[in-house]
């Protein structure tokens, strides 16, 4: 995310006197209700779904990750790169490629 539109979402929290509501609880929490709701844009139809309503719930759910993240005092690139890593791990290309199955099954 580029450092302006994360400044956007502080300044948003910051003016509106909300962080006092963002413990990290409270914040996971929202977290998994935009994902459902998310999830909701695709509940009757994989293919057909009103994509202004999807990038709506998905920018839901990237701000509150975001303020999770502040709250927090993590580093999204530490973090999402170390997640990558187990990822790999996890993985690997030459039995992971083309399978869907979880690690443990590969």
């Amino acid at each position: 995310m580029k450092q302006e539109t994360i400044e956007r979402i502080r300044k948003f929290t910051d003016d509106r006197d909300w962080d006092q509501f963002h413990s990290p609880a409270n914040l996971a929490k929202s977290i998994v209700i935009e994902a459902a709701e998310l999830l909701e844009c695709f509940q009757w139809n994989d293919e057909e779904y009103d994509i202004q309503h999807v990038k709506e719930e998905l920018a839901d759910v990237l701000v509150y990750c975001q303020n999770l993240v502040d709250k927090l005092g993590l580093d999204v690139d530490e973090i999402v790169n170390m997640k990558m890593e187990q990822n790999e791990a996890k993985y690997p290309v030459e039995r992971a490629r083309g399978n869907s199955a979880k690690y443990d099954r590969l």
